[in-house]
């Protein structure tokens, strides 16, 4: 990152050299489970948002496709366009979740206003959640512009309420962020109506808690950790929600980290230029490892749809035991 070693040549094949050197720092480990437990949690994710989020959006619109999408899209083929892959899956959101014009949708994590466009566009009504303000200004500055039924909330979903319950729940690429399952799926029952939808996608491990240090002190700080499917689905199967569907797009997402690696690389003299060359080299050592982890089966992705139980044909359990 300081620039003490040059690399020439393929970066994507040079990342496997991880498996022979080891990244998990053991008090490191510890810290960023314990920290949360003596500062309050949303004020440690305010502190690894900001951390991450709040550079200029500039430095990711650099790397990304024009949806700006900042999670996996959805490839049936090796040679298609990122935005047609990025569009396929926001399709797919809509889809999923059974959304029409009216439909009232929580985006938990608004990033660039991603969904609040595509499904605003469609007259379907979306809050997003943020705790960025550098989102924040940009998904409301959005909304003006393009005039469609959608607001912004600075907010932690963890805080969040609402007198009128929503018809879905979408979280594009934050679950990892949210790494107190029980408390997440509670919220989902105090904020979805009965038969409402939740869509959710991810990067995820098999492990939690299993991110690299380098990612914890470079990227990602605080206790933010890869999705853990099989913990979270525990919680889910003690609540008011069933599984609707479950795939897997680890080859999706090593195509998407890819294509932003090289979109980087095309923009290293603008970033340069404008910010500095540690933080294109972080940025360039981010993106090529986790697409090299997901093409590898380091890393997993996944997306999940799940439904809240119809009070008319099941019985909707308000707490989980």
């Amino acid at each position: 990152m300081n620039g003490s070693i040059d690399i020439e040549g393929d970066m994507f094949n040079l990342m496997s050299i991880r498996r022979i050197f080891g990244d998990i720092h053991p008090l490191q480990h510890i810290l960023r489970k314990i920290i949360p437990m003596f500062i309050a949690q949303v004020k440690t994710d305010r502190k690894a948002i900001s951390h991450h989020y709040e550079y200029e959006d500039d430095l990711y619109l650099s790397f990304m496709d024009k949806t700006r999408c900042y999670s996996q899209a959805i490839f049936e083929k090796e040679s298609e366009s990122l935005e047609d892959a990025q569009r396929r899956k926001l399709d797919f959101v809509i889809e999923s979740c059974q959304l029409k014009p009216g439909s009232r949708v929580l985006d938990v994590g608004g990033g660039w206003g991603v969904f609040s466009e595509y499904a605003g566009l469609k007259s379907i009504e979306v809050t997003s959640l943020t705790i960025s303000k550098h989102s924040e200004q940009f998904i409301k500055k959005l909304i003006e512009r393009l005039k469609i039924p959608c607001e912004v909330k600075f907010s932690d979903f963890y805080e969040y309420s609402s007198t009128k319950l929503y018809d879905a729940i979408v979280i594009l690429g934050v679950m990892e962020h949210l790494t107190r399952y029980k408390e997440v799926v509670k919220q989902f029952g105090r904020l979805l109506k009965p038969g409402g939808m939740v869509y959710i996608d991810a990067s995820s491990d098999r492990k939690k808690n299993s991110k690299p240090t380098f990612l914890g002190r470079y990227v990602f700080p605080g206790n933010h950790s890869y999705f853990c499917l099989h913990d979270f689905l525990t919680y889910v199967a003690k609540s008011s929600f069933e599984v609707k569907n479950v795939y897997n797009d680890r080859y999706s997402y090593y195509l998407t980290c890819k294509q932003w690696a090289k979109n980087l690389e095309n923009s290293r003299k603008e970033i340069v230029a404008r910010w500095e060359e540690s933080l294109y080299r972080l940025f360039k050592l981010y993106l090529w490892g986790s697409a090299e982890s997901f093409y590898n089966g380091t890393l997993d992705a996944y997306r999940v749809v799940l439904q809240r139980f119809n009070e008319n044909n099941k019985t909707v359990h308000n707490h989980i035991s």
